[in-house]
């Protein structure tokens, strides 16, 4: 119990540091300006908030769909919940001449939930042979969705909307259009309350049942809870691919699948990876700036092969 709290304390330290740093780098200089402190909270202070919550946000996301499908390589990039979420911000902009950000933001939600849903259903149907199968159907399932909102985005004109959504960056980030993501606090609080139910629940249907968990009603509450966040996040920020990948495996590989105790340590994670990875996003080109998407998704490709090797491996030991 102490070193667990030691090592949260680090983390905590470790962020705090990262939080300065996010609040002091920007193209602005806002000590030696006459309206630097007026800019300071209405552009630094909500982009370094957006970073944390937006985080935290997929980092759970990633890790109640890891336990939810019982394999490692499940999260909203790689199961297409993501770009359901992009088709429903393009149906937005299709349907509403000037979508408001609560429209865009619900239409998210609501694709993102039943894109979800769908890819359940379609590996409880499937017999998958190997675990690398669910992240397989899931690109595949995204890939046609994405595809749909690609022609979409052109029979209406969108295609400029559509890109600002792949970019994935927090340059657009301001005072009034972020205040959202504060809704994020709210569904982890409900994740950890529900999170010994969601573990039942990843044992799979027979054994829920037979310890008294309604495993349908866990099931949606879990599918619900993702869709919100990731339709929260895609809304107000756009597209920030194998987030939800990389924190869970690292915290799983570090302390084990234990839901309710990780789940700081996600958050902390979370929150210090994409304030790290913004920073590199603002400094290495400076004074333009790169997504934040394309360093995550390089990041996020990375670990993902190099989960892919851990398998081969495992499987060519148990094949020994």
């Amino acid at each position: 119990m102490i070193r667990s709290r030691n090592y949260l304390l680090l983390l905590g330290v470790g962020l705090v540091g990262l939080i300065a740093l996010s609040l002091k780098t920007g193209a602005y200089d806002i000590l030696n300006q006459p309206d630097g402190w007026q800019m300071f909270w209405i552009t630094r202070v909500p982009r370094t908030v957006s970073l944390l919550l937006s985080g935290a946000a997929l980092s759970i996301c990633g890790l109640v769909m890891q336990l939810l499908t019982q394999n490692r390589f499940a999260e909203p990039t790689t199961t297409g919940t993501i770009e359901w979420a992009g088709l429903g911000l393009t149906l937005a902009y299709a349907w509403l001449p000037a979508p408001t950000l609560f429209q865009r933001m619900s239409a998210a939600i609501v694709c993102a939930f039943l894109g979800t849903l769908i890819f359940f259903l379609i590996i409880q149907r499937l017999q998958l042979q190997t675990s690398l199968m669910v992240p397989i159907v899931g690109m595949m399932f995204g890939a046609v969705v994405s595809a749909v909102s690609s022609f979409l985005a052109l029979v209406f004109s969108l295609s400029q909307s559509l890109e600002v959504w792949f970019t994935g960056s927090f340059t657009q980030v301001q005072a009034g259009r972020y205040e959202y993501l504060w809704l994020i606090a709210l569904i982890t609080v409900i994740i950890f309350l529900v999170s010994d139910r969601l573990m039942v629940v990843g044992l799979g249907k027979d054994t829920a049942t037979s310890l008294g968990v309604n495993f349908q009603a866990v099931l949606l509450l879990g599918v619900g809870l993702v869709a919100l966040a990731v339709g929260i996040v895609t809304a107000v920020i756009g597209q920030l691919p194998f987030l939800g990948l990389i924190v869970p495996n690292l915290v799983s590989m570090w302390r084990g699948d234990d839901l309710r105790s990780n789940l700081p340590y996600v958050c902390l994670l979370g929150m210090i990876l994409i304030t790290a990875c913004d920073l590199v996003s603002r400094t290495i080109v400076a004074p333009l700036e790169m997504p934040v998407s394309l360093i995550l998704g390089t990041l996020g490709g990375a670990v993902f092969l190099l989960l892919l090797w851990q398998q081969a491996k495992r499987g060519g030991k148990q094949g020994d």
